[in-house]
Parts: structure tokens; sequence; C-alpha cells
């Protein structure tokens, strides 16, 4: 009898356990009247020259909405449910690991901050206007690795407001 108990009570707590793991993204999903978005291009904001990134991040948005979501992609603001507009802010180049011996930089991070504001046209509300970070460090000296930083960098910014997009959680 004892026995049974401790089997019904450990497997109550497996149970348990199992489900505090679960979670749901009802209550975050896109709202139904949302069916499609314009992204319109970038704007480049950070002085720093780096205007041929503007169609990248806009490129990888839409593919990612695309690919990804319900929402069909518009060319015409006018027309869509939705339109995402954003700018880049800043774009920097920093050290961010030192050699110990000669105390120059052996890596250097790439760092992209980027705006982005989802209007509602059809509530007339803004979804959301916020700030995202993208960074990745390469090593210094080399321009492959550097470009690749860079579109790592933007891949990011891409993957956290396309989860703002969908979701609200």
């Amino acid at each position: 009898m004892r026995s049974r108990s401790i089997t019904a009570v450990t497997l109550f707590s497996l149970v348990c356990i199992f489900f505090t793991g679960c979670y749901s993204l009802n209550g975050g999903s896109l709202p139904k009247h949302l069916k499609t978005i314009a992204v319109p291009v970038f704007d480049d904001r950070s002085r720093a020259g780096i205007a041929q990134y503007r169609s990248e991040l806009t490129r990888n948005l839409t593919e990612k909405i695309e690919s990804q979501s319900p929402l069909r992609f518009t060319p015409y603001a006018a027309t869509a449910d939705a339109v995402l507009e954003g700018s880049i802010l800043s774009f920097s180049i920093e050290p961010s690991q030192l050699s110990g011996t000669t105390e120059r930089a052996i890596t250097n991070r790439v760092t992209i901050v980027v705006r982005a504001v989802l209007y509602d046209k059809v509530e007339k509300t803004v979804r959301f206007d916020q700030n995202f970070i993208g960074f990745a460090d390469y090593s210094v000296g080399s321009f492959t690795a550097q470009e690749s930083a860079v579109i790592q960098s933007i891949r990011q910014i891409t993957e956290d407001i396309f989860d703002k997009i969908v979701s609200d959680w």
C-alpha cells in the first residue's frame, strides 16, 4: 500500500515538473486582422556610411516574415494592414579582447543598433516602437571575418524584430 502511494506521488511530481516547462504563445500571437505587411527599406542614420546594409536588413526581414509567419508581404504601405519602418541608429567597431602581451586588440566587436516601429493601420495604433541591438566579435585584420560579424549582427536583429512582430512574451 505504501509503495503504491509513493509511486503515485512520484508520478504526480513528474507530471507537474513536465507541465511547468510548457507554455503557450496563444496570448501573444498576431491579431487576426493583420494579414499584410509592408517593409520599406530601412534608413541609415548611423553616420557610419553603411547604407549597403539597409537593404540587407530589409531583405532579411521580408524573407523571414514571408517564410515564417501568416503575414503576406506587400510592397505598398498604402494598402498594407501593418507597416514596419526602421532605421539603423548606430554602427560601431570597437576592441573586445586585448592581447596580454602587446595590449593591442586581437578581436573587435561589431555593434549595430536599429530602431523598428510596427504600425497597425487597421486599428491605427503602434504595436511596438523599440531599439534592437545586434553584435558579434571577429579577429582583427580579417575583412572577411568583419563582414561575417556584420551579417551575424544583422541576422540577430532580424530574429529579434521578427520575434517581436509575431509574439509579445
